[in-house]
Formats: C-alpha cells, structure tokens, sequence
C-alpha cells in the first residue's frame, strides 16, 4: 500500500486542505516530529520524508488549477527534496506536461480543469502515460466538471474507464468534499472503480483516518492513498501496524 504525502499550494504558502473550501483554507501545522514554520512547504516535504516515513509526494498547485498562475519554482525546490513527486498543476495540454516534467514531477490531469479526454489521450501519447495519473476529481461523490466540458452527465465509472482508455496508468479518486475532514472514504465507490479500470494503479484521497482505512481501501482495491491530515496529526503513523508497506513508485 503507497502512502502519499499531500502538500496543497496557494500564494506560495503549504495549505491545510478542508471540505474543497479554498478560500478558507490556512497555512499548514503538523503536530508531531520537529518544530516546523506554519504553511512552509519545503520544510513539509522534508518533515514528510525524513520524519514521517513518506517516500511519496503529490502536489496540488492552486493558484495553476483555480486562476493559471503555476508555481514552477516552489515546485522545482520540493522537487528537490528527492521524493517522486505528483504535480496536479491545472494540466491540459502535452505543453505544459512537458514543463512538469522538467522540473523533475510526474504529471496529473484533473478532471477539474480538463476540457475532454481527447486533451488526456494526447498528453499520455506525448509524454508517456507512465508519467501521467488522472485525478478523477468529486464533490460530495459527484464528477467535479469545468463549464463548456465534454463530459456530459457520465458517471463516476464511465469517466475512470474512458481515461484508462486514454492511456492512464495511474488513476487518483479524489473527492473534495472529504479532504481534510477526517469523515473515512466511500470504500464501496472505491471498489466500483476498481471493477471499472482493472489495469492501473489506483489511488485514493480524501477523508483517510488511520491505518483502518488504510487497509480497508487495500481490500477494495487501492494500491495507495494520499494523506495528509492523518499524518500530520500523528494518527496516522509508517509503517503502519506491522504491516509491510509497498514503495513502488
């Protein structure tokens, strides 16, 4: 099971997501390992490699999703850290992947911000769907969709099996509404998914409490979650109750 520490940006600063409410959102604490600079993002990167046992980075840029404003160099200095990094930076063109890569991320598409899956299928084409993961973006369990997209009223399913089809092979179910809000996961949404895309390595985040629901999520199907609240609070604790965890990246 791949633990994935969460770093969310906004205005150069780490945020504590919760419930998908941006603007409420404030510098991000941890309450165990060492003394750490409230909304320091570099710090929480270290703090997640070298004190919570994370070997696993994803990145949400917020100024790139919400307004186009990416944040290329803070980027490039949790790049730095030396952990594989997942960068959901509002992506959606092989352009701007392309960038991502070069700062040494791998690339998210989010269903958020994508116009249609014809812009996924060229992206994983050009730079190699092994490089890219889509983040299949709810709210409250219901697809979160840009206006003007071509996604219709397709359901949670079919928009996992089109982008495996597009080229994927890493498929993030993300539901906003339960980020940071310590409310457990929807496991029977998870397993769905599964059924859907057998093939790619399915990731959740959103709502993880504990180990729990870390091994409930690997009875579902999920090869890994994102966490951040979990671990920073120190519920949460690697290697989580004796059980080997798995580093693929």
């Amino acid at each position: 099971m791949r633990v994935v520490g969460v770093i969310d940006l906004l205005g150069g600063v780490a945020v504590h997501a919760h419930k998908g409410a941006r603007h409420h959102y404030q510098p991000a604490v941890k309450t165990v390992g060492g003394a750490m600079t409230p909304g320091d993002a570099v710090a929480l990167a270290r703090s997640y490699c070298l004190e919570l046992n994370v070997d696993e980075l994803y990145v949400a840029d917020l100024d790139a999703i919400m307004h186009g404003r990416p944040q290329y160099d803070l980027v490039a200095e949790l790049a730095s850290v030396g952990l594989p990094l997942w960068l959901d930076a509002g992506i959606t063109s092989a352009t701007q992947a392309t960038n991502v890569l070069r700062l040494g991320a791998r690339v998210v598409v989010g269903l958020e911000t994508l116009p249609g899956f014809d812009a996924l299928e060229t992206i994983c084409r050009e730079v190699n769907g092994e490089q890219v993961a889509f983040s299949l973006d709810l709210r409250n369990g219901r697809p979160l969709v840009r206006d003007g997209s071509a996604f219709g009223a397709a359901s949670v399913t079919d928009l996992a099996a089109r982008a495996e089809r597009a080229g994927v092979r890493t498929m993030i179910v993300l539901d906003l509404a339960r980020v940071g809000s310590g409310s457990g996961v929807d496991f029977d949404l998870f397993a769905s998914v599964r059924d859907a895309v057998p093939g790619v390595a399915l990731m959740a985040g959103g709502g993880v409490r504990d180990a729990g629901d870390l091994t409930r999520l690997a009875s579902a199907g999920c090869d890994g979650a994102l966490v951040a609240t979990a671990l920073l609070s120190g519920r949460l604790q690697l290697p989580f109750d004796g059980r080997p965890i798995d580093r693929r990246t």
